[in-house]
């Protein structure tokens, strides 16, 4: 995010900020497959085994795999998705603090109550 608001010159706009989560989503999808993917080909094999020994495994197999899986999700997704409403809401708030200022100095912005 840093280096979009150095590129557009200090001042970071909601299409850049959404551009720049975008990149990081993507750049962080490649290593977070990789990892679950090698995890849950680990897995499976343990989940379908009905060896000696298997009983005990499945139990601890199953969560693990689960919490792989929905890793996935909330690193890929949730977490890009959060970060930039927090984002957006305090490019609002500069904004909005931007445009009091500039206002002349015997005006105030109408407010929504007046």
């Amino acid at each position: 995010m840093a280096q979009k608001r150095e590129a557009l010159g200090g001042r970071l706009t909601q299409a850049a900020l959404l551009e720049a989560v975008k990149e990081g989503a993507l750049l962080r999808l490649r290593p977070k497959v990789m990892t679950v993917s090698t995890v849950v080909a680990s897995l499976l094999p343990i989940m379908w085994s009905h060896s000696t020994g298997a009983e005990v495994m499945k139990p601890l197999a199953t969560p693990v795999l689960g919490g792989m899986v929905s890793s996935l999700g909330l690193v890929l997704i949730v977490t890009p998705v959060i970060f930039y409403w927090l984002r957006e809401r305090e490019l609002r708030r500069a904004e909005a603090a931007e445009v009091v200022e500039e206002a002349p100095a015997g005006t105030r912005p109408a407010m929504a109550s007046d």
